[in-house]
């Protein structure tokens, strides 16, 4: 079955928007996804940060894309979402006049040091008490809902294929193609009953059954509990507000990318300060000024590899440039220079991916950076000078201004 996006254009929905602070977020250190209380995935992009979405709905509730989770009963119901202790793995629970429901949430860390497709969300639904049927929709909107896909029904799962990219999911609970470019399950859960769901990029679903799947889930969600509890046992921080900056500092490193050391300033793009707004800018890149605050803050809290990763990445940033050539203030999470800029318009406001860094250039733009001693610091009277030496090597250097 094929879904172009003049179809997907044509599909209507009761969809709105969420509050942006109904969202908590998860990652794997090369990208994010944005779950709202709501149980749907609402903004992901693979495989990297700047990647195109996949699931867009939080510009475009119409056509963006999503994958949803959520009780078929809302009556009486309230939600609220919280992190496992120490980590960055998201519960959203729902209270019923039936029964509680949760669903958790995670990406399986990536480190790997250079890019890759593979990339994956695990979300696993747990009835604590009484019982809860549930409604699950899968519905990609692959490169900004501008590109159209196919649904291939599998055994346990179904695969998305657009032109250049694949998404396999996999569930312990049958799926069925909703006619809309997406897949659908309905089933219901009694008390501790669990069906699990896996979104993988660039592979098909794994034949497996339920038990294995179990466990497999279980495996990889300690391993992912243990990786964020045993980063955040270098913070040196002990003080009364210990929590606050334990999750301040784990939302941090999910900003970073862990191919190059880069930082992005936010995850999302084209986000306007009101719907319909301007400054729908777009901040999947690396603002050297506000990255190098950002790895002050994590390295004064004890996260060195952090800091050392960012500044290996600005070093080769300057060493890149031309004699006399000005510093510019952003870069792609990749070093990239130039990148197109791609508008597009949605139900909410006509929004953009990418922009003309060129067009940015301001001298002395690394006025708070002093890298002589290979660390971030914030200051108004230190700046960085790359010179050619004797031998032809680019060094640098900082002085006071």
């Amino acid at each position: 079955m094929v879904t172009t996006a003049e179809q997907k254009q044509s599909i209507s929905g009761v969809r709105t928007y969420l509050p942006i602070e109904d969202y908590g977020i998860i990652g794997d250190l090369h990208t994010v996804a944005l779950v709202g209380k709501n149980g749907s995935i609402d903004w992901y992009c693979v495989p990297a940060f700047d990647a195109p979405s996949v699931f867009g709905a939080l510009l475009d509730a119409e056509k963006g894309g999503y994958f949803q989770i959520e009780p078929r009963d809302t009556s009486g119901e309230s939600r609220k979402q919280l992190y496992l202790p120490d980590t960055n793995i998201l519960v959203t629970r729902f209270l019923t006049e039936t029964g509680v429901g949760e669903v958790t949430d995670f990406m399986p860390i990536q480190q790997a040091t250079s890019p890759t497709d593979r990339h994956g969300i695990l979300r696993a639904v747990h009835v604590v008490t009484g019982s809860l049927s549930f409604e699950m929709t899968c519905r990609p909107a692959f490169n900004y809902a501008r590109d159209s896909h196919t649904v291939e029904p599998v055994e346990h799962g179904v695969v998305f294929r657009s032109p250049n990219l694949l998404l396999g999911l996999f569930s312990t609970v049958p799926l069925q193609a909703d006619g809309q470019g997406g897949a659908r399950a309905s089933f219901t859960l009694g008390e501790d009953e669990w069906a699990y769901f896996s979104l993988r990029s660039a592979e098909a679903p794994v034949v497996t059954t339920p038990e294995q799947a179990a466990l497999e889930f279980q495996k990889v969600l300690a391993d992912t509990k243990d990786y964020w509890r045993n980063w955040l046992k270098q913070c040196r921080y002990q003080g009364r507000w210990r929590e606050v900056v334990y999750r301040s500092a784990l939302a941090l490193k999910l900003l970073t990318y862990a191919p190059t050391g880069a930082v992005v300033a936010a995850a999302t793009t084209s986000l306007p300060e009101g719907i319909g707004g301007e400054r729908n800018w777009d901040y999947r890149f690396t603002w050297l000024r506000d990255a190098g605050l950002t790895l002050q803050s994590l390295s004064m809290l004890g996260f060195e590899h952090e800091a050392d990763a960012f500044t290996d990445w600005v070093l080769a940033r300057f060493l890149q440039l031309k004699p006399d050539q000005p510093i510019q203030p952003m870069f792609t999470i990749r070093g990239e220079t130039e990148l197109p800029e791609i508008l597009w318009t949605t139900s909410m406001a006509t929004v953009r991916a990418g922009r003309c860094a060129s067009a940015m250039v301001r001298p002395n733009s690394c006025r708070w950076m002093s890298l002589g001693n290979c660390s971030t610091r914030c200051s108004c009277c230190s700046s960085t000078e790359v010179s050619t030496t004797a031998d032809g090597n680019r060094s640098i250097a900082s002085w006071s201004g």
